[in-house]
C-alpha cells in the first residue's frame, strides 16, 4: 500500500501547479486525503484537506487560490495552485487516512507519499 504523488517541478510566478497523488494497493476505503508542504527552513504545514465525500478545507496561505480534488474511483488526490508566489516554493507531500482490510478486521493507517519538489522562479 502506497502513495504515488507527481507533477511539481518549476513554475513561473502567476502561473499555476498542478499536482497528483495515487493510492495503491490493498485498500478497503480512504479517508481524508490532504497536502503538505515543507519550504526551506521551515516546518512542514498542512495546506488542504479533502474528506471522502469531498469536503474541502485549505489552509489561509492558500485559499482562494488553491482546489484540492479527488476521484475515488481512482484513489486519487489533486491539487492545483493558481497565481503561484516565489512563497509556494516548496517540497510538498500528499497523506491518506486508509483502511485496509486484514481477514475479518479494519485496519487504519495513515500514508504518505514522497515529496516532489515545486519551485515558483523566474
Amino acid at each position: 500500500v502506497q502513495l504515488q504523488a507527481s507533477g511539481g517541478g518549476l513554475v513561473l510566478p502567476g502561473g499555476s501547479l498542478r499536482l497528483s497523488c495515487a493510492a495503491s494497493g490493498s485498500i478497503f476505503s480512504i479517508n481524508t486525503m490532504g497536502w503538505y508542504r515543507q519550504a526551506p527552513g521551515k516546518q512542514r504545514e498542512l495546506v488542504a484537506t479533502i474528506t471522502s465525500d469531498s469536503i474541502a478545507d485549505y489552509a489561509d496561505s492558500v485559499k482562494g487560490r488553491a482546489t484540492i480534488s479527488r476521484d475515488n474511483a481512482k484513489n486519487t488526490v489533486y491539487f492545483e495552485i493558481d497565481s503561484v508566489k516565489a512563497e509556494d516554493t516548496a517540497v510538498y507531500y500528499c497523506n491518506a487516512e486508509v483502511n485496509i482490510l486484514q481477514g475479518d478486521i479494519l485496519h487504519g493507517m495513515y500514508l504518505w507519499g514522497k515529496g516532489t519538489l515545486v519551485t515558483v522562479s523566474a
